[in-house]
Parts: C-alpha cells; structure tokens; sequence
C-alpha cells in the first residue's frame, strides 16, 4: 500500500513540475514579445513613423523569447543529468 502512495507523489509532482515549466516557458515568450513590443512601440512613436520598428521589435521579440525558452528547457535537462548521475 505505502508503494502506491509513494508513486502516486511521485507522478503529481512530475505533473506539477510540467505545468510549471509550461507557465513559466509562456511567461519567458510572452514577457520577450510585450518589452520589444513597448521598445518598438514607443520608437515609431518618438520618430513618427508608422509601424516600422514595432515590426521590427516584435520579431526580435519572438526570436528572443523562443531562443531563451529553449536554453530553460536545455537547461532543464542538464539539470536532471545530472541529479540522474548522483543516484
């Protein structure tokens, strides 16, 4: 009986662990996107023109946020690595 249980912990916190990390990837993405976005915004702005460093900033945004939640989820797993090497 005290197995089951034991298990049982052991999924719920790889599911949390999941969640988290999905939160936290979007977060990164979404975070990235909104401050190139302000950073473009606000140039295009002060410059007065239409749009174009907006664009610009957004895909750099993009590009940004994807770059840094590969490198957490790289990062990720060095990490299980190598709490999996000390057992």
């Amino acid at each position: 009986m005290k197995e089951i249980i034991l298990k049982k912990d052991k999924d719920d916190n790889r599911w949390m662990e999941y969640v988290i990390l999905v939160t936290q990837l979007g977060l990164t993405v979404v975070g990235s996107i909104l401050f190139c976005f302000a950073i473009g915004y606000y140039l295009d702005k002060w410059l007065h023109i239409k749009g174009i460093f907006t664009t610009i900033f957004i895909i750099l945004g993009i590009i940004g946020g994807g770059y840094t939640a590969y490198r957490q989820i790289l990062e990720l797993e060095e990490d299980r690595r190598k709490w999996r090497r000390k057992r």
